[in-house]
């Protein structure tokens, strides 16, 4: 027969519960270290195909500039530039004739009130603008101010800017002059 006797001051204890427990947290910090390195890994492989993308765009930017720069050498010399004023020149006439002078005119006719008339216009067409400086002549304030706010509210007439208002006393002549510039643009 066998007898236990334990002759040792403190009793016998088990590591069982911690065993267990740090089992459990490194089973989990590994789940997370996994998880975590998985996150990295998708990063890296999304950065590398962003990167993949720049350096594409970027070698397409350089061709563009290079081929930029050929085109900007070959119309700098002095005959393409010769012909880059006649086209330039030609395209300013065929702007001009295209223009409806005589629909600028009737627009100009529905905005003069009563005791307005035009004394002088000068229009001056610029790439595409119309730029229009009149002299009108007014009987009063009321039909200066009436042409004043028309020409503000038309829809074709705009940046109207006042260069000068001058008063006379001849018998022949306006009681107002007005010199005034727009912009017009046809709709």
């Amino acid at each position: 027969m066998k007898v236990r006797l334990n002759l040792a001051t403190k009793p016998l204890l088990t590591h069982r519960r911690f065993l267990a427990g740090s089992s459990v947290l490194g089973a989990v910090a590994l789940i997370v270290f996994l998880g975590l390195g998985f996150h990295v890994y998708s990063a890296r492989k999304a950065n590398a195909e962003m990167r993949a993308k720049i350096a594409a765009i970027s070698l397409q930017m350089e061709q563009l500039q290079s081929q930029r720069d050929v085109l900007q050498r070959f119309f700098n010399l002095p005959e393409n530039a010769k012909l880059h004023e006649r086209a330039a020149f030609i395209n300013s006439l065929i702007d001009a004739r295209s223009f409806n002078w005589t629909r600028m005119f009737m627009d100009l006719e529905e905005t003069l009130p009563a005791g307005v008339r035009v004394v002088s216009i000068t229009p001056k067409q610029d790439k595409g603008r119309v730029e229009v400086k009149f002299t009108v002549g007014a009987t009063n304030d009321e039909a200066k101010l009436k042409f004043l706010k028309a020409l503000e509210d038309s829809k074709t007439f705009s940046d109207v800017e006042v260069l000068a208002v001058r008063t006379s006393t001849q018998p022949n002549s306006d009681p107002i002059m007005l010199e005034l510039t727009a912009e017009y643009a046809r709709t």
